[in-house]
């Protein structure tokens, strides 16, 4: 994988982004990590991201309404979300709203890593 590749990561759970963070960081990409979608929509340059790794569940805009967002507005970074909700009808939505992925918290660091190639491999 490009090391110049950036991946957003966001998540209300600390411990979770950081976890996140590390593992990117291990596959030599860039982590900029984010507590919560409004924090991100802040942000500078969304365009610039080669993914973004988000929590369905979180205070304030969802994973799901934040993937509606950004569709609205032709950013079309592919998006993992991830959840410890595993509902059927979240992960339903999810994928409806266009997520590239649904994994289950807790998950295999591999499950991402897979997913994460798989997307970045559209980017390139």
């Amino acid at each position: 994988m490009a090391e110049h590749c950036l991946i957003f990561i966001i998540d209300d759970d600390e411990s979770a982004r950081a976890a996140l963070a590390l593992l990117v960081r291990s596959l030599g990409l860039q982590a900029r990590s984010f507590d919560s979608a409004e924090e991100f929509l802040k942000a500078e340059n969304l365009q610039n991201s080669a993914c973004i790794i988000s929590d369905i569940q979180m205070p304030g805009m969802s994973g799901i309404d934040l993937k509606r967002y950004l569709t609205a507005r032709n950013i079309l970074t592919p998006v993992i979300m991830v959840t410890a909700y595993a509902e059927r009808d979240v992960k339903e939505r999810a994928l409806a709203s266009g997520a590239f992925c649904v994994i289950e918290k807790p998950f295999d660091p591999r499950v991402l890593v897979d997913c994460l190639e798989r997307a970045l491999k559209l980017r390139s």
